[in-house]
């Protein structure tokens, strides 16, 4: 394995793995002695890579601007930009922008061939029929979601049948026709998926539901599996 190589590897390795990582596992990861693995680690360190720690507590790395380029394999590079162009046809407005500032910021990290790559991609995305637009603030909605904040809002059923409901909200889906929150619903009090372009007057409430979500979602995305093919 060339130097080169392994280096890369020990920065996959200090991505990947949960922080701090200890110099014994990025030594095992990388197949080299914890010597060596000192020395490759103070390599990075003058190339630009932030880690921070010290043997005997382990090792973070912490991402910034000073970086060295990233490196894909050309499958991964490929994945990126078709999952990047496709939120720009179905994300929201923000989501979609924030895309393709993303797809710029990559472009300029990237070593000449694989940014050429990314210029003139294979894989393309598109929507004939992009998604309806919500019609609330989905960035504020996001926000309440990671705040783990309850919500209320108006909301127009299928059949036009309007009511005021609170929920936690847990997460938010792209299905192949529409945008919905997730989320447990105070007034039916269970599980419930909401379209964003049914939404209306949306407003935070104040009252936390910390630290629920993740374990919330967990469930509601396991009861999802029997629900393939309802329509929402």
């Amino acid at each position: 394995m060339s130097r080169t190589h392994r280096l890369f590897q020990l920065m996959t390795a200090l991505r990947c793995l949960p922080s701090p990582v200890t110099a014994q596992r990025l030594a095992a990861e990388t197949a080299v002695s914890p010597r060596t693995l000192y020395r490759d680690i103070d390599t990075l360190r003058e190339l630009g890579a932030v880690i921070d720690g010290e043997a005997g507590y382990g090792y973070t790395l912490i991402e910034d601007a000073h970086l060295p380029p990233l490196g894909f394999e050309d499958d991964e590079l490929e994945a990126l930009i078709l999952g990047l162009k496709e939120v720009a046809f179905v994300g929201d407005p923000a989501l979609a922008r924030a895309a393709e500032t993303a797809l710029t910021k990559l472009r300029a990290r990237l070593p000449e061939r694989q940014a050429h790559r990314l210029r003139h991609a294979v894989l393309h995305a598109h929507r004939f029929t992009p998604p309806p637009a919500p019609t609330v603030d989905a960035g504020a909605l996001r926000q309440a979601c990671w705040d783990e904040e309850q919500i209320s809002f108006d909301y127009s059923d299928k059949n036009g049948t309007a009511t005021r409901r609170e929920v936690k909200p847990l997460a938010i889906m792209l299905f192949d026709q529409s945008h919905c929150l997730l989320s447990w619903c105070c007034l039916r009090e269970e599980y419930r998926a909401f379209r964003l372009d049914r939404m209306t007057g949306m407003a935070r409430t104040g009252r936390s539901f910390r630290p629920q979500r993740v374990p919330m979602l967990r469930v509601y995305r396991e009861m999802m599996g029997a629900r393939v093919g309802q329509s929402w």
